[in-house]
This record gives structure tokens, sequence and C-alpha cells, in this order.
């Protein structure tokens, strides 16, 4: 049975929280930062069943609630996700219970840079590396991926992709080892479990800057072509802006400069510039004409850094419900005259 006085200030918080109703519980999230937010629902995740005294005495301890009878708090998954739900929304809260879910083992490096992690992982076995990469957060996971080698990049590429279901011993184990050598960048937290696969292989390669997830796919395909379309047919390409409805190609296109535009076009698939143009504004089609009549030979790096810009627009659109797309797949072009 848990003592009052060994229970964590968050546990307490947890405690209070597991005993308001849903409503009254979310106002009382709301106030919290996401990161506090998460940490109580994980508490209320592991305490589930709390002894009526232990509940009570730490309830007593909050003087904005005042008890009157003996309380037994329940939480739980379903509190917990009801909870988040209330407090933050239904995609937010998803997204804050997988985190809980899986149980992330690495969250003592979450305080931690890429170059930080990166020195951590150095030398460490590819399956080892994307093991890490799963756990972390999106945008570090690719900062950590793009500072790899090429070849360890397509390495650590297939080792998630193939990754099953890690057990408990060898996760705690890994943990351990990574936390001892990580205390001098953070301090270390708890352990778990993590799962691989081809999503969150996607998820960080989306994330990635274009030269990073050029080369890689590259050197993917070279190392297992099989494997590399399937992450393709999960890839947003520049060409998928044929398959989005005309109202979501406006939406896309009201946010980009034409100068840029320009640029992305050079050697564009007709269908994509006849797709581009014919949903473009009077004015700002002019402008795009102007440009693209100013244009010389243009590096294929410029193409591909103004396609990407093209592509993170349709993702961020995409990500916020705004637009629906239908993925086809792109197209490689070496040299732009």
């Amino acid at each position: 049975m848990m003592a009052t006085k060994t229970l964590t200030g968050t546990q307490k918080a947890a405690l209070v929280i597991m005993n308001l109703s849903t409503e009254q519980a979310a106002t009382v999230m709301r106030q919290f930062t996401e990161q506090e937010a998460e940490e109580i629902a994980a508490e209320i995740l592991r305490l589930r069943n709390v002894d009526p005294h232990t509940a009570e005495t730490a309830i007593r301890e909050f003087s904005e609630r005042s008890i009157g009878r003996s309380a037994k708090a329940k939480g739980g998954r379903d509190f917990a996700a009801g909870l988040l739900e209330a407090s933050f929304g239904a995609e937010r809260a998803q997204g804050l219970l997988e985190r809980l879910d899986s149980g992330s083992s690495f969250e003592f490096l979450d305080g931690a840079d890429a170059v930080q992690v990166s020195s951590l992982l150095d030398g460490e076995l590819p399956t080892t590396i994307g093991f890490v990469l799963t756990r972390l957060r999106g945008d570090l996971a690719s900062s950590v991926l793009s500072r790899l080698s090429p070849a360890v990049q397509v390495d650590v590429a297939q080792a998630i992709a193939t990754m099953g279901t890690a057990t408990p011993e060898a996760v705690s184990i890994l943990t351990a080892v990574l936390k001892q050598r990580a205390r001098a960048i953070v301090l270390p937290q708890e352990k778990v479990q993590m799962t691989g696969g081809l999503q969150p292989l996607v998820d960080i390669i989306k994330r990635s800057d274009a030269a990073t997830e050029r080369d890689l796919l590259a050197a993917l395909e070279e190392r297992d072509s099989e494997l590399a379309e399937q992450v393709k047919s999960r890839m947003l390409g520049f060409n998928d802006i044929v398959t989005l409805e005309q109202r979501d190609v406006q939406q896309v296109l009201r946010s980009l400069d034409p100068a840029m535009l320009a640029i992305a076009l050079k050697g564009a698939k007709p269908e994509v510039s006849e797709t581009i143009m014919a949903n473009m504004s009077e004015r700002n089609r002019t402008l795009l004409e102007e440009e693209t009549a100013l244009l010389g030979r243009v590096l294929k790096g410029q193409v591909d850094e103004a396609r990407s810009q093209v592509v993170r627009a349709i993702r961020d659109l995409e990500a916020s419900g705004a637009i629906t797309v239908h993925r086809a797949a792109e197209e490689e072009i070496e040299y732009v005259d």
C-alpha cells in the first residue's frame, strides 16, 4: 500500500484530479503545460485504484478542496483518455496517450539536443540507433538522423522499418546503459518498451531536410527496393499536388511565393504545371509567368529546395485536417535547364 508521505507532487496532483468529474478535471488540466499534463496522465495510468485513506489524505493537502467523506480514486486508461481529450481535444490527446501507452524509455533525452544525442549514439549498432530514434520527439529524431553518415542513415532506416516489439528485459538493459552514459547530458528518468515499423521511419524522414530525405530514399532504394517503395508510398511528394481538390490546391498556393514556385516548376510534369497555373489568381499567375521567363538554368538543389517548400505547405495543411491528400509517386529529376 502506498503511503501518502512517499507520494510525489505529481502523484498527489493525479489523485486530486482522479476525484474530480471529467469536466472539472479538464478545467484543472488546462492550467498545466502539455509536459505537466502528460506526467499527470502517466501517474493516473499507473495509480489506477488507490485505497481511500491514501486518496483522502493526499486530497486534504489541497486547500482548494474540502473532503467530507471517504474518497476512493479510480484511474486507469479510460479515465486518462477521457481527461486528456476533454482538456486538449481528440487529436492532441491521442498523441499524448500513444506516448503514454508506448511508455517512452528515453524521456531522459528530452532535454538533450541533436549534437548531444548523436555523440551518445556514436558507434552504436544501427538497430540501437533506430530503437532510440523511434522514442525521441519527431524533430529531435530527424535532426539526429541528418547528422549520421549516408551509409549509417540507410542502415538505421532499414532497422526502424523492420523492427519488432522489444522485450521489457532488452529495453531495460539498453535504457540503463544509455542513462549511465547520458548523465552528463540530462537527468535520467524511467524505463519502457517500443515498437518500430514503417510509420515511425516515415514520420522521422518527413521532418528531415530535403537533402537528407532525398539521399536517404535513394540509398534505401539501392539497399532494399521493396522497402523503399513502401516508404515512398507513405510519403508525400511534389507531384501529389495534382491529386488534390481544386479548392485544396488554391489553399496551398495562397501561402507560396510565385518566385519560389517558378523554381519549383522547372522541369515539372506538364500536369503539375497546369494544376498550379489553373488554381492561381490572375495576378499571381501573371507574376509566376514573369518569374518563369526570367529564370535560366537552375541547380537541381535549388529546385529540390523549392519543391520541398511546396511539399511542407501541403503536409502542414494535411496534418491540420484542412485538406485531404491522395499520394502519388514522385518523379526524380537529375538536372534542370
